[in-house]
């Protein structure tokens, strides 16, 4: 994977990832939880969605997948039964009451 410029955005995402590598990553990020990297790849391959690429700053993009947060009970057991381990990581303050990056954690 070519180096990935951090924005904000995907420095939290980096951080939470680093404490669970061996996980497929569920990021909250609005109405969806997204995945990149190697994750979108192996995820979208699994769940049946289009893999596309997110912009990082001028002239990078990362591999991205996602599926509307409504949805986590439809997919989440796709990718248990493919044998995989699964990190959620939501939004733990309202998007709306803060004017910095959302803080997000694992919840499960």
């Amino acid at each position: 994977m070519a180096k990935v410029v951090e924005t904000p955005l995907m420095k939290q995402y980096f951080e939470v990832k680093a404490k669970h590598p061996d996980a497929i990553l569920l990021f909250r990020v609005g109405d969806f939880y997204e995945m990149y990297g190697e994750d979108a790849v192996i995820g979208a391959e699994i769940l049946g969605i289009v893999q596309t690429k997110r912009a990082n700053g001028v002239g990078t993009h990362i591999e991205m997948a996602g599926f509307p947060h409504h949805a986590l009970d439809t997919y989440l057991p796709k990718l248990v039964r493919a044998g995989k381990r699964v990190a959620i990581c939501d939004q733990l303050e309202d998007p709306k009451l803060t004017t910095k990056l959302v803080k997000r954690g694992i919840t499960e």
